[in-house]
């Protein structure tokens, strides 16, 4: 069954005093379990399009339906309700909250989710013992490694159990060793049926998914299986 679907979004950006067109007529339909890669160079419009994924931007023309709901003329208050409650974001830059500790920064999706206090903790630290942080549960973001500090984010993505899981360049700012472990935690959550879309620039990272897309100037081209990748890179 289709978790997210896709039909003929565009988006348009207004430049001077002419809009420019970033995504042209994009189809995508990703089944629940999918584990997807996004490739394209800067300026591309894979960020774009992973916005209006993560409903944090709204196309100028199509329909998005996830889990079978259309998305369209939501309001902004609905929107953010389906961040919270849907989607699950990990970003380059981790965006943890630097004078919280790890399972406080972990936890705060449910506390917006009107959890009470003691499940929110409880669930915030088993989120982060799936990750291999249940030492750490105490430490502030400035205590911990930059790998440490993703694996953080991806607890925090991961706590609310959300139906969709986005992450945009999540190995960007980490080192190789770092970087692979990231992809190991991917790699298990897809196993445990989590369906993720992940963007990146890096052929490497891509290859952890099961599915590769490519967008240039704008349109999504087809996909890509990773024997495909392989075969092609051989």
């Amino acid at each position: 069954m289709a978790i997210l679907k896709l039909t003929d979004i565009c988006k348009d950006y207004i430049q001077g005093k002419e809009p420019v067109r970033v995504l042209k007529n994009i189809n995508l339909t990703v089944e629940r379990g999918d584990y997807l890669a996004i490739m394209g160079p800067s300026g591309s419009g894979k960020t774009t399009l992973m916005n209006i994924i993560g409903c944090l931007d709204v196309p100028t023309s199509g329909t998005y339906e996830l889990d079978g709901r259309n998305l369209q003329d939501l309001t902004d208050d609905e929107l953010a309700d389906i961040r919270n409650r849907h989607l699950g974001f990990v970003f380059q830059s981790f965006h943890l909250l630097p004078k919280m500790e790890a399972v406080d920064n972990v936890a705060l999706p449910l506390l917006y989710a009107g959890v009470p206090l003691k499940e929110r903790r409880e669930r915030a630290e088993e989120a982060l013992r799936a990750v291999g942080l249940g030492e750490r549960i105490h430490f502030l973001p400035n205590q911990l490694s930059g790998g440490q500090c993703q694996r953080v984010a991806i607890a925090r993505a991961m706590v609310g159990k959300p139906d969709l899981l986005l992450a945009d360049e999540p190995t960007g700012a980490l080192d190789t060793k770092a970087g692979n472990q990231i992809m190991d935690i991917f790699r298990q959550l897809s196993a445990e049926g989590m369906t993720i879309i992940m963007i990146t620039h890096e052929p490497s990272i891509a290859a952890c998914a099961k599915k590769t897309y490519r967008i240039l100037d704008g349109e999504l081209h087809t996909e890509e299986t990773q024997e495909e990748v392989v075969g092609d890179e051989a």
